[in-house]
């Protein structure tokens, strides 16, 4: 496939699901060519598969499996999912996160989270003095 990951599509996209704000145990229908999932100028068939790798990969709670090549029905971002996201929320962290998966040369979301935790490990000690 010639479909690449695009590291900030998939920041974007656990953004706009937790906006979602879904309450325990309901589900939404979401589409890869439509508000909230699909924002102006977005192509639906990266979107699509890029939810197919969230859910994949675990982030996103499928509720039940998809229908349609561009209809997801979820229930929300997962444990992991929150944690991968709140590691990678803030924008300053996110730039050097992606810099130093530019520089390590692959795109893991676990490489993702260890590098982002770090950056934000790193912040916190120089803020408080603090050694963690």
């Amino acid at each position: 496939s010639n479909l690449k990951r695009e590291m900030d599509l998939v920041r974007e996209l656990l953004l706009r699901i937790e906006s979602l704000q879904l309450a325990a145990g309901s589900t939404v229908v979401l589409h890869a060519t439509k508000e909230p999932l699909a924002h102006e100028g977005d192509d639906p068939a990266i979107i699509a598969y890029h939810m197919g790798l969230l859910m994949s990969a675990g982030l996103v709670d499928p509720a039940e499996i998809q229908y349609g090549a561009d209809t997801f029905i979820i229930r929300g971002l997962t444990w992991s999912g929150h944690d991968l996201l709140d590691s990678i929320r803030d924008p300053a962290i996110w730039r050097e996160t992606k810099e130093g998966i530019t520089k390590a040369g692959g795109f893991s979301f676990d490489l993702l989270k260890d590098l982002a935790k770090g950056l934000i490990k790193t912040q916190i000690e120089k803020h408080t003095g603090v050694k963690l």
